[in-house]
């Protein structure tokens, strides 16, 4: 499996692809951030994001997409540029029919790590460790692009069987528990 991860930024947009499959050792294809300038308009810093990872599916021809989740933040301009860079890396994967995940910080933290809670420094040790890197790629939202790719390909395979159980169930229109309850 190959899947590139992308943290995504309006500045800085972290990108990495990572090969492998769970419980095997995983291998860094390529690691990059896309860079846009602060005093850029929007839109053109969209574009600038939209060409990079365009370069990057191109390529390097991943099979799946990871995308950190959005999440709330308390700076609304902050998180307002990093959902309008995630949708450019969900829009460029859907334009190309590949399959796309977001994955919570706290989620990729967890694999990676073991803590949810883990910071930046654990975050890129821990990839440099798995990947079998000489030095924690740079800047820190490089190594959180490979955190994002790594931890797609080791929860892949549940989501997977997850998601097939659930459209199982509804052409068969039986009720399936979720882990967030009943539907």
């Amino acid at each position: 499996m190959k899947v590139l991860g992308v943290d995504p930024g309006l500045t800085r947009c972290g990108i990495g692809v990572v090969e492998g499959v769970a419980g095997r050792p995983l291998k860094m294809a390529g690691v990059g951030v896309v860079r846009t300038p602060a005093d850029a308009d929007i839109a053109d810093r969209l574009v600038l994001i939209e060409r990079g990872i365009e370069e990057w599916l191109e390529s390097h021809r991943p099979e799946f997409v990871a995308v950190e989740r959005v999440f709330s933040q308390h700076n609304v301009r902050t998180v307002m540029g990093t959902a309008q860079a995630s949708a450019v890396a969900m829009l460029c994967a859907a334009r190309r029919g590949l399959p796309v995940a977001l994955h919570t910080p706290s989620e990729v933290k967890a694999a990676v790590t073991g803590s949810g809670r883990a910071d930046k420094a654990q975050v890129g040790a821990m990839v440099t460790r798995l990947l079998r890197l000489d030095a924690p790629p740079k800047p820190a939202d490089a190594a959180d692009a490979l955190a994002l790719a790594i931890c797609h390909i080791w929860r892949a395979p549940a989501v997977n069987r997850l998601q097939q159980a659930q459209a199982a169930a509804r052409r068969s229109s039986a009720p399936v528990r979720t882990l967030k309850g009943t539907r």
